[in-house]
């Protein structure tokens, strides 16, 4: 029962949703997760932190970048399943469409480079 309720856990932070249905939308690094969530680094890498521990999203670096990736292949399938079902959840909320435009336009040379 443990490990089901930390999956919910994981899940219980809006912010995490969020970040979550951005990467949904292409590969991010701290930097532009951050600006599009206007909230602090260390915030936002606590989320992402939380988030790979349980096996939504990975890591990848890409040269002097760190992308983070949502996992196609957890471990867990309870964790396939709930990501395949995130657009029934919450994919017409306005914060989430509010937040599809920023990604669409983040730019990690100048967000990275603040």
């Amino acid at each position: 029962m443990k490990d089901k309720a930390t999956i919910f856990k994981a899940l219980s932070d809006p912010n995490r949703l969020r970040i979550l249905k951005m990467l949904q939308m292409k590969p991010l690094c701290v930097c532009e997760i951050t600006e599009v969530l206007d909230l602090a680094t260390s915030t936002v890498s606590e989320h992402l932190r939380v988030l790979k521990k349980e096996g939504f999203i990975y890591e990848k670096r890409d040269g002097k970048w760190v992308n983070y990736l949502i996992n196609k292949h957890p471990a867990d399938p309870r964790i396939s399943a709930f990501l395949s079902t995130l657009d029934f959840w919450i994919g017409n909320d306005k914060v989430i469409e509010k937040d599809k435009k920023k990604v669409a336009v983040v730019d990690r040379v100048e967000v990275c480079s603040r």
